[in-house]
This record gives C-alpha cells, structure tokens and sequence, in this order.
C-alpha cells in the first residue's frame, strides 16, 4: 500500500483556483467522509489553509486513487477537470513522505519557514482521525511530520525573523505606508488563528488603535481585550471603516465578505483620506471590484508571497540544512515503516522458534530433573542463545528486504517453511 498525495498549493496554482477548491473547517468532515467512500481510497487527510488544498491517501493503486481525488477536488470546486489537472501536485511514497515533512518544516509556504503551518497540519491531522478517516499509516506519518516540524526549527534559523503569514501581513501593510504603522487606527476582521496573529503583530507595532470586528461577538471582545484593542459589532462596520487607516482581513468566510457597494458610502465620508485593505483570507473577503474604488488600495496573496519573498537571504541559507534534515527524516521513516511490516512474520518466526525449544525441554525433563539450578540455568542459557543465533540472520534479512518484492518472497518463503500462521 502507497502513501499518495494529490493536491494544489500557491507554487502550482494561481489564488483564483486555490479560492475554488479550499475546504473551509465547517465543510471538512463532509469532505473526509467523500473521500473515504471512493474506490481507490484508504485512509485520508485533508490539509486545507490558505496556501494549499492537498490530499493524503493511503491506496493500493496509484492510478485509480489519484482519479478519485481530482474527481473530489473538481467536484466540490465546481471546476472542469481540464481548469485543475495542469495545476496538480501528485506525488507518491518517499515523494509524497518528503512533500509532508517539507510542508511541516515550511519549506513549501509563502512565508518560508512560517510557524502557523505546522499547527494547521497538527490540525487536519486531529480532525481526520476524529472523523475515523486516519489509520495507523497516516497517523504514523504526520506524527512523524510533526516531530520534523519542531526538529528543523530547533536546529536551523529557518524560522528566524517574519515567519508568519499573519505577521508578514502586518509587515506588508507597515512597507506601503512608509515603513511603519506609528500611529495609526487599524482595523482586524476575523478572530481567527489568522486574525489573532495579526493582532498580535500590531499589538507591537505602535499603533494608535487595534479595533477587531468578528460575527461572534465574544470571539472579537476576547481578542480585543488581549491586545488592548476596541471590539467591533460586525453590523457596524461601516462606522469603523469611515475612522481606521488600515483594514487586516481574513475572516474563512466563502464569499466576500466587503463590496464595492458596502464601500461607496463609506469613502464619502472618508472624505478622500486612502484606505489601505490587506486580504489574506482564501477565498478572498474583498471582492475584486473593490480595486477599481478612488481611495483604497486592495493587497492580497499574491502581492504577501512577493513581499515575503523580497527579504529571505538569511534564512534562504538555511534551505539546505533543513533539505538535508528532512532527507534522513524520510529515510528514518521508511526504515520504521519497513521494519513494522516484517514484525509479524519475524514474531511469528521467534514464538515458533520458542515453542519448539520449550518442546525439546519438556520431552527431556526426565533426564533433566537431577540437575541443579545452576545447571538447569545453563541449559536454558544454552538452548535459548543457540535459538536467537539461528534466528538472527533470517531477521536481519527479512527486516532489511521488508518492503521489497524480495522481501515479500522471503517471508513467504519462511511462513511456508515454519508453518507460520
């Protein structure tokens, strides 16, 4: 069985489509449990963020399960396939094993070596088995990615500096109004994980005032609160956009959330002062017709992954440090994967091995019943390290071709020649 992954990400797609198929948290088990159904496919995980929707599978068929994936992706998009296909990652086994660990360690985000990822793999993770759609492959491996995730960040300064999407946008934001954010009145919608990181961002940036707008309520006041900020009710946007320099959104909501006609009385009463807005949510929370208004500049995705991508010379030399972290990581992996499928049969080998020595012993307790302990202690030495040294080169061999057609061969050959079960 295969580990496969299908899926687009900001390097293979453009953010038109990357909007289309991104799964919303809301809409995930839905997702999961279409996954599940189709033919081809095992166990899955699905990791949807802003930058990426890709699916792990396990299957046996590589074929098969990646038509069952695009045919998911394409139809939850509402996407000709011929829109998507060009676009897609498909990767299998080490391949597919070294995309996880370089997502985890951040190699694969718009903000190299950015911290939010590995949380958000942690979290498609846990949302899957919570769903019964991870196994023991699946989970084995992102139990793995993670321990990656946290091994390249300790040992390398790939996440030194700006290494958030949230923060990078905040940093965005500071570069087109000179350089800083001093004093001015900013606007966060969505309290989000995204939404909570900028917050947080401004918090240290000197600005006159942090207002956070959210549809719950609570969720806004909460964030507020810890960043020494002002709650906004989300029905008064309007008053709040007439008074701040600078809108952070990133609300997760599935259509745009500010329009070009929500926007139009707004600026009357700006008077012409500019309003800077910086959407990082996927799907975007400002409709594309907002660009077109007098007074208000509109940043995105793509304009982050080209500021972001500015300022990397420092943490561009650590790449190869963390490709060379993320290669023995793979290659311990498949070692323990290997060695747990030729577990069974090597069990199997050992307890037939004992069974057979307990045998012999039994059958010769009459003869044996007039030594000591000592020497009762010395037979069972012998016949137990005579067992182990004949036993130890079929071990050896079979947990190195484990895996292999070879190995496969071998540990038929010897559930054929013990009798094993």
């Amino acid at each position: 069985m295969s580990v496969i992954v299908v899926g687009l990400n900001h390097r293979t797609a453009p953010l038109e489509l990357l909007e289309r198929v991104t799964v919303p948290s809301a809409r995930l088990p839905k997702a999961l449990a279409d996954l599940r159904a189709r033919a081809a496919l095992d166990e899955v995980v699905v990791v949807s963020t802003c930058m990426r929707t890709e699916v792990y599978a396990t299957a046996d068929r590589f074929h098969p399960a990646v038509q069952d994936i695009r045919n998911f992706l394409c139809e939850s998009s509402f996407s000709a396939p011929e829109d998507v296909i060009d676009h897609l990652t498909m990767l299998y086994d080490d391949a597919a094993i070294g995309h996880l660990f370089s997502v985890a360690s951040g190699l694969d985000s718009a903000v190299l070596g950015e911290s939010e990822v590995l949380a958000q793999v942690r979290s498609a993770w846990e949302t899957a088995r919570v769903e019964g759609a991870c196994g023991s492959v699946l989970s084995g491996l992102f139990r793995h990615a993670l321990e990656v995730g946290k091994r390249v960040r300790s040992e390398t300064a790939i996440a030194r500096g700006t290494t958030s999407v949230s923060a990078a946008a905040v940093a965005l934001a500071a570069d087109h109004l000179d350089g800083t954010l001093q004093g001015r009145r900013i606007l966060v919608m969505g309290a989000g994980e995204m939404g909570e990181g900028m917050a947080v961002a401004l918090a240290g940036a000197g600005v006159a005032e942090v207002q956070v707008a959210n549809r719950t309520r609570a969720r806004a006041q909460a964030l507020a609160d810890r960043v020494g900020g002002r709650a906004v009710a989300f029905d008064s946007l309007g008053t709040a956009l007439t008074e701040v320099d600078v809108l952070l959104t990133s609300t997760g909501a599935p259509e745009p959330v500010l329009t070009a006609e929500d926007l139009a009385p707004v600026l009357q009463e700006r008077a012409g002062r500019p309003l800077l807005v910086v959407d990082v949510a996927v799907p975007r929370d400002v409709d594309l017709e907002v660009r077109d208004l007098e007074g208000v500049t509109v940043l995105d995705l793509d304009d982050l992954r080209a500021f972001a991508h500015a300022g990397l010379q420092d943490r561009r030399r650590e790449v190869a440090r963390v490709h060379g972290i993320i290669d023995e990581e793979v290659a311990e992996y498949l070692r323990e994967v290997l060695a747990r499928q030729a577990a069974p049969t090597v069990a199997s080998l050992r307890a037939r091995a004992e069974e057979i020595r307990l045998g012999e012993l039994d059958r010769f307790r009459a003869r044996l019943d007039g030594l000591d302990d000592r020497q009762r202690e010395s037979v069972e030495a012998i016949t137990h390290g005579m067992v182990a040294k004949l036993l130890h080169e079929p071990t050896v061999r079979l947990k190195d071709a484990a895996g292999t057609p070879r190995g496969e061969r071998l540990a038929e050959a010897v559930r054929a020649l013990f009798d094993l079960d």
